[in-house]
C-alpha cells in the first residue's frame, strides 16, 4: 500500500489537483458562489484521473505485486487527503471571515451565500457527491470518465443552487451569518460530515467489489 500511495501522490497525481487547492481561498471572495471552490477542487481530481487514463495507469498498477482492492483503496485515499487539505483551508479562510472580516462592507451586502457553518456543510456535500457518482461510477470499468463526471456536476451544481437559495427564503436570513441561527448550523455541519465520511467509506468499498470482478487483459 505504501508503494502504491507514493505512487498515487508523486506519480500519477495531474499538477492541476494540487494547484485547484488553492480554489478553497474562493471563500474570500464576495459576490461570488463560494461553493464553486469545491467543484474547482473536485476538476483538479478528475484530471488525474483522466491523465491517469490516458497513461494506462490502472493497468499498470495492478501488475504490480500488490492486491488489487489496493489500487483503489490508494486513489481514494488520494482524493479524500486532496479534499481535505483543500476544506482545511477553506476552514481557516470561513474563520477569518466570521471574526476578523465580519464587519466588512463586501460580506455584510453580500447577496450570495457567505463563508460560515453551512459553505463548509455544504463543500462537505459537494466532496461527497464527486466521490459517490464520479469516483464510484469510475471504477464500475475503470476506464469511463464522462458520464460520471457529468451526473457529478448535475448533482453538484444542484447542491450549489440549493445552499443560495436557502438563506432567500423567509426567516432564514440570517443562515447567511456567521453566528446566527445556530441551532441550524451546527447540526447541519455534523450530518455533512457524517454524511462525508460515510459515503467515502460506502464508495471506497463498493468500487473495490467493482473493481475486482474487472478483468483488465481484456
Amino acid at each position: 500500500m505504501k508503494t502504491l500511495l507514493i505512487k498515487e501522490f508523486k506519480f500519477t497525481a495531474n499538477i492541476l489537483s494540487y494547484i485547484f487547492i488553492a480554489a478553497a481561498l474562493m471563500n474570500f471572495f464576495p459576490g461570488y458562489p463560494i461553493l464553486c471552490g469545491a467543484f474547482f477542487v473536485s476538476m483538479g481530481i478528475f484530471y488525474t484521473f483522466q491523465s491517469a487514463r490516458e497513461g494506462n495507469d490502472i493497468l499498470f498498477s495492478s501488475l504490480l505485486p500488490v492486491r488489487k482492492g489496493d489500487v483503489v483503496r490508494a486513489r481514494y485515499i488520494y482524493v479524500v487527503v486532496i479534499e481535505m487539505l483543500a476544506f482545511v483551508l477553506s476552514g481557516i479562510v470561513t474563520v477569518i471571515r466570521m471574526t476578523a472580516l465580519a464587519d466588512a462592507a463586501p460580506y455584510i451586502n453580500n447577496a450570495l451565500m457567505n463563508a460560515n457553518l453551512m459553505s463548509l456543510g455544504f463543500s462537505l456535500l459537494i466532496y461527497a457527491a464527486f466521490n459517490t457518482f464520479f469516483v464510484g461510477g469510475f471504477w464500475k470499468d475503470a476506464y469511463k470518465i464522462g458520464k460520471p463526471f457529468l451526473i457529478s456536476c448535475i448533482v453538484t451544481f444542484i447542491i450549489i443552487g440549493i445552499g443560495e437559495t436557502l438563506h432567500h427564503l423567509p426567516g432564514l436570513a440570517a443562515l447567511n451569518t456567521p453566528f446566527e441561527m445556530l441551532e441550524i448550523q451546527l447540526p447541519f455541519f455534523a450530518v455533512s460530515v457524517i454524511i462525508y465520511a460515510v459515503a467515502a467509506l460506502f464508495s471506497c468499498s463498493y468500487s473495490v467489489k467493482s473493481f475486482e470482478r474487472i478483468d483488465l487483459t481484456l
